[in-house]
């Protein structure tokens, strides 16, 4: 299994209790649970899964619970919700996480990052002629692998083939 980056996930875990305290809302076993659940993955996931991994690790915690804990832990800016076109909601770890943006795939909705100073660079340079302060941004390209021994194109397209099978 692996571990949660010790130094981010103490600070997240600080920030945390923080905001917990200062809402006057309970610091809960649970609540951090899936907090460092979340620090130890390196990819983006919906509350399914996250509540599916949970749960496989034998912990006691109902989908209200990750829903919830969801709510707080995007209101404390420790996690980020993404919302990729499709209807499905998807979140990923935000402290200590550097900035990047993302590129999806239309046909098997795999999500990849990059990362491009220019971006950054562009951000600051129009928050400067605007006087505009940026707080931060978002930046998605949607469109289709143009390799032809594409993995993801493969496992999606046998995915809707067996999918199809099961139909008839």
């Amino acid at each position: 299994m692996p571990q949660a980056s010790k130094p981010n996930f103490e600070a997240a875990k600080k920030i945390l209790t923080a905001y917990l305290e200062n809402k006057g809302l309970r610091k809960t076993p649970e609540r951090f649970a899936i907090l460092e659940e979340i620090y130890t993955r390196e990819d983006h996931f919906d509350v399914d899964e996250l509540y599916i991994s949970m749960k496989n690790k034998r912990y006691r915690v109902s989908r209200a619970t990750v829903y919830n804990t969801l709510d707080v832990l995007v209101d404390c800016d420790l996690v980020t919700k993404h919302q990729f076109g499709k209807n499905l909601a998807q979140f990923e770890k935000s402290y200590g996480n550097k900035q990047h943006d993302h590129l999806i795939c239309t046909d098997c909705h795999k999500v990849m990052e990059f990362c491009d100073p220019r971006i950054q660079s562009i951000q600051n340079m129009v928050g400067e002629m605007l006087n505009f302060s940026v707080l931060h941004h978002s930046l998605i390209f949607y469109g289709n692998c143009t390799k032809e021994n594409c993995q993801n194109r493969k496992e999606h397209t046998e995915e809707v083939a067996v999918g199809h099978e099961i139909r008839e």
